[in-house]
């Protein structure tokens, strides 16, 4: 009866099953990048995915109103490859702020390393929010 339960427990996220195939896994990682939350919405988590969800497109939208830079890929200059890597880490916004030409920064406002830095942290904190759908599509949370 222990392990009946301990299996069922491990394989389940409230009330959703375990995607353990690497296809489904794959999915789920891309749309956890891809829009902010819509993955933990996907695998039963809704109010955790609603909360990444607004948070981390605030934080974004926030950067952008604090006059902060999206970094282009310049592999020539290390902290600017790797601001960019971290900006690149929220997927949709990052691709539409990119298309809108938003995000040019301003080095003179008072305020563009604020907007610099919330603009890295919303795709680094996405970041994570990947890796905890991962572990919840797997079955480990």
């Amino acid at each position: 009866m222990i392990i009946s339960y301990m299996a069922t427990k491990s394989t389940t996220a409230d009330g959703a099953r375990a995607a353990t195939e690497p296809g489904t896994l794959t999915l789920v990682c891309l749309l956890a990048w891809a829009v902010p939350g819509a993955a933990h919405i996907w695998l039963g988590r809704r109010q955790k995915g609603a909360v990444f969800l607004v948070v981390l497109t605030l934080m974004f939208a926030i950067g952008l109103m604090l006059r902060g830079r999206i970094f282009p890929f310049d592999f020539s200059e290390p902290l600017v490859a790797l601001a960019a890597i971290a900006d690149f880490g929220l997927g949709v916004p990052w691709i539409v702020a990119r298309m809108m030409g938003a995000g040019t920064g301003e080095v003179t406002a008072t305020t563009w390393e604020y907007g610099n830095t919330f603009l890295m942290v919303a795709g680094l904190l996405n970041f994570l929010v990947i890796l905890d759908a991962f572990d919840i599509a797997t079955g480990r949370k």
